[in-house]
């Protein structure tokens, strides 16, 4: 039986059409996620936030027991204190296994933890996942770009995540990235190497969408950037805030690559 005053909590957040569970911010922990894991009322859940409840070990353990969702494609755990530990403990767990949007922004997973979230063998629907804002690292760059395991990825939100250069060719270089079609790299350290890496990648041809600003790319990393041929696709590309001086940021406006774009932000 739950319990009738989360049985409120749950009633009071389920939305749209009993699609979305909001319980973002609702100081959920260890006992509300035990209930929710009793509950049997919410088959019909696509969307489940758990944002900024402080979620971590135990409480994680018990997420990772829910047995209720079998229809959840989202799931949003950003701003938690999920580490690599209880990274590794959601790599194995059912709930993953028809996600498709897998939120984890802000949080302390580092390499470990990316590496099994690659290569957990439920994620193979997953579509879109975010890891802005952990400290993955060049490791954890090169974990993913290893993997097999994410056929169906589109969009790899890597903001803020300290993968630097290393990382970046190791995601240029990947064959199991051929069908992304957004990649989010800001504020990565990347510089003129990375940049080149991209811009040459022979598997990235089906990008729409780069976001590279706030890095540390200059001039030559630029023109590479303008005379991509790996970028024939691109719609939208956000590079601004780097170290490109104003020549080559005019050739860029000037290029190919500039007429086909429908977004372009530089300084």
């Amino acid at each position: 039986m739950i319990d009738a005053s989360f049985e409120q909590t749950i009633s009071a957040n389920l939305v749209d059409n009993g699609k979305l569970l909001d319980l973002e911010d609702k100081s959920i922990g260890i006992e509300e996620l035990r209930l929710l894991a009793a509950s049997d009322e919410l088959s019909g859940v696509k969307q489940l936030y758990l944002s900024q409840n402080q979620l971590c070990g135990e409480a994680i353990e018990i997420l990772c027991q829910v047995k209720c969702l079998p229809g959840l494609t989202s799931l949003y755990l950003n701003h938690n204190i999920i580490g690599d530990e209880e990274a590794k403990s959601l790599a194995g767990s059912d709930l993953l296994k028809n996600l498709k949007c897998i939120m984890f922004e802000a949080n302390n997973i580092g390499p470990a933890g990316v590496a099994a979230l690659a290569e957990s063998p439920n994620l193979k629907n997953l579509e879109i996942i975010f890891l802005d804002s952990n400290p993955i690292g060049p490791e954890g760059a090169r974990a993913i770009a290893a993997s097999d395991k994410w056929p169906n990825l589109k969009a790899l939100h890597l903001d803020s995540s300290g993968i630097g250069d290393e990382g970046i060719e190791a995601l240029a270089a990947s064959k199991y990235l051929g069908d992304l079609e957004k990649l989010y790299l800001c504020s990565n350290k990347m510089g003129n190497a990375g940049a080149i890496a991209l811009a040459n990648s022979p598997y990235l041809k089906n990008l729409s969408a780069l976001s590279i600003w706030r890095n540390e790319i200059r001039d030559e990393g630029g023109q590479a950037i303008a005379d991509s041929q790996t970028f024939m696709n691109l719609d939208r590309l956000y590079m601004s805030l780097n170290f490109i001086e104003r020549p080559i940021r005019k050739a860029i406006r000037g290029s190919e690559l500039a007429k086909r774009l429908t977004t372009l932000v530089m300084d």
